[in-house]
Order: structure tokens, then C-alpha cells, then sequence
């Protein structure tokens, strides 16, 4: 998995404190974990960009003074209008304990069934997933080329090692479907021809 460092500055918890890092351009955040008392600080909204510009989970590396730390991406908060990020939560990875994150799902390939037609349905773009920090993954990759037609990919279809996934494992991940065919009946059809005919005998047409 990728590493992304970021800088961090101190600053004061609550919700004025955050409003003035905003102000000044930045982003408030916040990172803790089972041994790490919650630590606000704040980063510049640049540096964000690799972790929300992306379909990859990371590895972030945080560095505040001569202290640092390994994180994931927890939550991110964006504006309701502009989007941009508002608030990030950040957890804190120590060795040997595992985490539970969300890794988003990576579909290779066309499935064959789309190839004849077929309508593809994604129906899950991440999974969340248990693992120790040295082995979270960026990105869970789903081969559908040989999906066909009426057929689907489940969770119980996956092989990954080291994951403890946290869902059934009848949940299906995408499926092909047929696709939607306008069917005209013929009793319509004669019925259309034969109002036409009683039209021209009355002389309508």
C-alpha cells in the first residue's frame, strides 16, 4: 500500500477553534487510537488531496514535531455544496493489532455476459475488512471476465488472504442481468389493424 505524509499543526479542540483553522485555509482533524489519547490538529487542504482524490485506501503518515505516526482514513467530512473537506478523522495503526477499515473494490475486466448484451450491476464499491496494518491492501480487485449472463460475483467467491471480511457471504458484489427487451404483443397489433379497417368502412379514413 501507498504512503502519504502530511504535516500537521497543533490546535485547540472544539468547534470555534475548527471554524478559525478554516478560516485560515486549513482542515481540522483529529486522529486517535486504542493507546493514543485524541489529538486535534490541523493540515492544509492540499495535502489532503492524495487521500480524497483517489480510489485507493492509504497508509498516512503524520508527522507533528519530532513526533509521527501511521494512520488510516477513518471518515471525511465535505460541504455539502463546494464538497470540499471539512473535518477528517484519522485512527491510529499499531503493529501487530488489527483494524477495521473500508477498501474499495476494483472491477478488472468486461464480463462476457456484457459483451453479449448483458446489463452490469455493481452493487458494492467497498467492503470493510479486518486486517493486521501491514497487510491492509489499497484496493480489493474483482476479476469479471467470466461472468456471464443471469450470473453474479459473491463475497464467498473472493480469495483473500490475511482479510477477515465483515460481510455474508451471499452478498453480492456485481451481477449481469438481462437485458430489457420491449416485447409488442400480437393480439395488440391485430386489434390496431382491425380498428383501422372498421374506420375506413364508417369512412373515417
Amino acid at each position: 500500500m501507498n504512503t502519504v505524509s502530511l504535516t500537521a499543526k497543533p490546535r485547540s479542540p472544539g468547534k470555534g477553534a475548527a471554524r478559525a483553522v478554516r478560516r485560515a485555509g486549513d482542515v481540522p482533524c483529529i486522529m486517535y487510537g486504542r493507546h493514543v489519547a485524541s489529538l486535534p490538529f490541523s493540515t492544509s487542504e492540499k495535502s489532503l488531496h492524495p487521500l480524497i482524490q483517489t480510489a485507493k485506501a492509504h497508509v498516512v503518515q503524520i508527522t507533528m514535531g519530532d513526533d509521527a505516526w501511521e494512520c488510516v482514513v477513518k471518515d471525511i467530512d465535505f460541504h455539502p455544496v463546494t464538497d470540499r473537506p471539512m473535518h477528517v478523522d484519522f485512527q491510529v495503526l499499531h503493529p501487530g493489532e488489527a483494524i477495521t477499515l473500508s477498501v474499495p473494490v476494483h472491477y478488472i475486466g468486461t464480463s462476457v455476459g456484457q459483451t453479449r448484451g448483458g446489463r452490469v450491476r455493481h452493487t458494492i464499491t467497498e467492503l470493510t475488512v479486518a486486517c493486521l496494518p501491514r497487510h491492509i491492501p489499497a484496493q480489493i480487485d474483482v476479476d469479471v471476465t467470466n461472468v456471464a449472463i443471469g450470473d453474479a460475483i459473491h463475497v464467498r467467491d473472493l480469495s483473500l488472504e490475511n482479510l477477515d471480511i465483515h460481510a455474508p457471504d451471499s452478498q453480492i458484489l456485481m451481477s449481469v442481468e438481462r437485458p430489457r427487451i420491449e416485447i409488442v404483443e400480437d393480439d395488440d397489433v391485430e386489434g390496431d389493424e382491425d380498428g383501422a379497417e372498421d374506420g375506413a368502412e364508417d369512412g373515417i379514413l
